[in-house]
């Protein structure tokens, strides 16, 4: 059994490599099933990059159209396979315009978080106290031209995860 937490770095040298960094671990987190359901954290400041590499995940699952931060709605539900045995679901948060966690309450949040689901949560300090713990925490930080990503596993699911993320050698 490994330690936790485990860390893995990578320097993203543009918004292709931050779209492709996002793409392979959705294809990991698509291959494993999302049998018990996975919940990543986002991290970093505004115009690091979460929407772009959130955008690689959901391509790894199939979408093709825009996707956009959830600023203004919360939340920006995917739905993939749809009423067959390889249905998932795919939640991306924003909570930067969170006035308070308590509002998460209101809204119902706890049902987004589940088996065969995916969240991805920007700004996840935002919702501290009624989120759930994460699986993995990624944080982008801006460096130069590019981005360094470091992601963190916090739990067996995300270290499995990690592991199973196949990620290019010069991302």
């Amino acid at each position: 059994m490994n330690a936790l937490p485990v860390d893995k770095l990578l320097f993203l040298a543009d918004e292709a490599a931050t779209v492709a960094a996002g793409e392979a671990l959705g294809k990991a987190c698509d291959e494993s099933g999302l049998r018990e359901g996975l919940v990543i954290f986002l991290g970093g400041q505004l115009g690091a990059g979460k929407t772009t590499f959130s955008r690689g995940v959901l391509r790894a699952f199939g979408h093709r159209g825009a996707v956009k931060s959830p600023t203004y709605t919360l939340v920006e539900p995917y739905e993939f396979a749809p009423g067959s045995e390889r249905e998932r679901r795919v939640y991306h948060f924003d909570l930067y315009r969170l006035g308070d966690a308590e509002e998460l309450e209101y809204m119902g949040v706890r049902d987004y978080f589940g088996p065969r689901s995916l969240s991805l949560v920007e700004w996840s300090e935002r919702g501290e106290g009624v989120l759930p713990p994460a699986d993995l925490v990624l944080s982008l930080q801006l460096q130069g031209e590019g981005r360094e990503l470091k992601l963190t596993a916090l739990s067996e699911a995300g270290a499995a995860l990690l592991a199973q993320t196949q990620f290019a050698k010069n991302a």
